[in-house]
């Protein structure tokens, strides 16, 4: 007998064609107890549900087939892995950023979202679940900057799982979170530095015999060279051009996971040459001397890295309260300070930028906006002059409207 078409291998071409054709088989009959919708997805795997009524089952598979159509379709089994787990291989997939990222992710993951999500599946979360654990946050007394960050973690999460076609879509988005306010800066003045640098008690070697890193020296290095505290600890005596009276700005140090420290290259991956005023000259070179070129530039008395947290508990917090300064004043703020000595010494935005080491001028102007408003009235004082030449020098405060009207009729 011939080929009359009928049969499984039919139906499996039958099947295989319409695929080909990007069309999904699909039906809805009564069983004689319930209805039931059927469908073959792309890979040929038949998926099908029961109804009690035939429009449900109808909705059902019209919602099924369009998500396959549209590319949206996710495999339900596929989102039942915990938040918890989903976030264990999330953050695998960050190797390769920084390890300060990392650890920051990390901390996030494991000391405030793994905690609460532990026994939800990444498919159950909704929005509304969510923005109400965000809330709960701030409530329990997080910053706003700390409620972002771990929303932020969340949010990747989830867009992963979109990708990965676990999820349909990203409950962290659209939610509201709490209005993160910027720190005011505060800005010492030159007399201010010179106060901090006096207030400082020097630490004497216990292997030398005589003073350690002179930290008035430091104070006047962040003050007015604009470095992070990482970078000014990373400093080597082979990275000091004294002939230029420039530092090499090449690595940036810092503690992770409670007291871990990571070498890394300089925020915006900025190295750079960072000049030192003429009276650091003298200082400077006392301090290399004996010292080698690979040697800390400046180290603790029994030659460490200088952590910021050992420095404030040691010797800085002290200082700042002997010499009056405004309190809790960090060791940081000392970069403001630059940016501020900077900009009155005459400085314009691209040196500024330049010194800090930020990626572009937008952001010094994004962050020390405060600085520069002198600026303006400077250019409102050069527009006046050039505006007062040009009408021969008559132009003045106390001329009235019909006065200048007159005088552009004759001009």
């Amino acid at each position: 007998m011939g080929d009359t078409g009928a049969g499984p291998e039919h139906a499996h071409r039958v099947r295989s064609a319409r695929r080909r054709e990007g069309r999904l088989m699909a039906t809805v009959k009564h069983d004689g107890k319930r209805w039931r919708a059927r469908y073959y997805d792309p890979s040929g795997q038949r998926r099908e549900k029961r109804f009690a009524r035939k429009v449900d089952a109808q909705r059902w598979l019209d919602e099924q087939t369009a998500q396959h159509i549209t590319g949206s379709y996710v495999e339900p089994k596929l989102g039942k892995i915990t938040v918890a787990e989903w976030g264990e291989k999330w953050l695998e997939t960050k190797a390769s950023r920084e390890e300060t990222t990392r650890a920051r992710y990390a901390n996030a993951l494991h000391t405030h979202i793994a905690p609460a999500w532990s026994a939800v599946t990444i498919a159950t979360v909704t929005h509304d679940r969510y923005q109400e654990w965000i809330s709960s946050l701030s409530v329990a007394g997080l910053s706003p900057a700390s409620v972002e960050k771990i929303h932020g973690c969340f949010r990747q999460m989830m867009k992963y799982a979109v990708r990965s076609k676990r999820i349909a879509a990203n409950p962290c988005e659209g939610v509201t979170l709490p209005t993160v306010t910027p720190a005011k800066k505060r800005y010492l003045s030159a007399e201010q530095v010179d106060g901090l640098t006096n207030a400082v008690s020097p630490v004497w070697s216990v292997e030398t015999k005589r003073p350690a890193t002179p930290w008035w020296l430091v104070v006047f290095v962040l003050a007015y060279c604009g470095l992070r505290w990482g970078e000014m600890a990373a400093l080597h005596v082979r990275d000091v051009d004294m002939l230029r009276r420039r530092l090499f700005v090449e690595w940036n140090v810092v503690e992770v996971d409670g007291g871990k420290l990571v070498w890394k290259l300089p925020k915006d991956h900025e190295r750079r040459w960072v000049p030192f005023p003429r009276f650091l000259v003298d200082g400077l070179t006392a301090h290399i001397e004996g010292k080698g070129p690979d040697d800390l530039l400046f180290a603790s008395p029994h030659g460490a890295v200088l952590r910021v947290r050992n420095a404030r508990r040691s010797w800085f917090d002290r200082a700042v309260v002997a010499a009056g300064l405004p309190e809790g004043f960090h060791p940081n703020e000392l970069r403001h300070t630059a940016a501020s000595l900077a900009v009155s010494a005459g400085a314009n935005v691209k040196a500024v930028q330049r010194m800090l080491g930020h990626a572009k001028a937008s952001m010094t102007l994004d962050v020390y906006a405060d600085l520069f408003d002198a600026d303006l009235e400077a250019v409102a004082d050069r527009l006046d002059e050039i505006a007062t030449r040009a009408r021969g020098g008559n132009l003045g405060a106390t001329d009235d409207v019909a006065e200048l009207e007159s005088r552009r009729k004759g001009a």
